[in-house]
């Protein structure tokens, strides 16, 4: 038997579930106005390291942080915009934008901290990241 259930379509409570039913099914961003930093990567790999190009416009090289542990990167950045239009003595317009952003990756094998070098250089950093030696395998003999 075929059940009839009786809807009102303009029932307050229903418009307001039908209104807020996909609302959160995708993230919503808000950056105040000023468009988020996003850290794009590219990696490539070769037999004896990893090579990381991450763009970063608009950061100062003093504000990146590195770290490296295991075969886990990550990558943090602190950026600071400011920008001012002065008319004599008087400030017409004045905007400041403060945030941090990081990234986070891991690679497909361990990475040896002390010969990884970095450098950055006009909104480009990269990284080189040599692999470590894979340690042979020892069987142990049973007493």
């Amino acid at each position: 038997m075929t059940n009839i259930v009786r809807r009102d379509p303009f029932a307050v409570d229903n418009l307001f579930d039908d209104l807020m039913k996909g609302f959160f099914v995708r993230p919503v961003r808000y950056s105040g106005g000023e468009p988020a930093l996003e850290i794009k990567l590219e990696v490539k790999e070769n037999d004896k390291a990893y090579s990381v190009h991450a763009e970063m416009p608009g950061v100062k090289k003093e504000d990146i942080h590195v770290n490296v542990e295991g075969g886990m990167v990550t990558i943090a950045a602190e950026v600071k915009r400011e920008s001012a239009q002065k008319e004599g003595e008087k400030v017409i317009h004045s905007e400041r934008y403060y945030g941090k952003v990081s990234r986070s990756f891991s690679l497909g094998q361990e990475v040896d901290e002390a010969s990884a070098k970095a450098r950055f250089d006009n909104g480009m950093l990269e990284l080189t990241l040599p692999k470590r030696a894979l340690s042979a395998t020892r069987r142990l003999a049973i007493e």
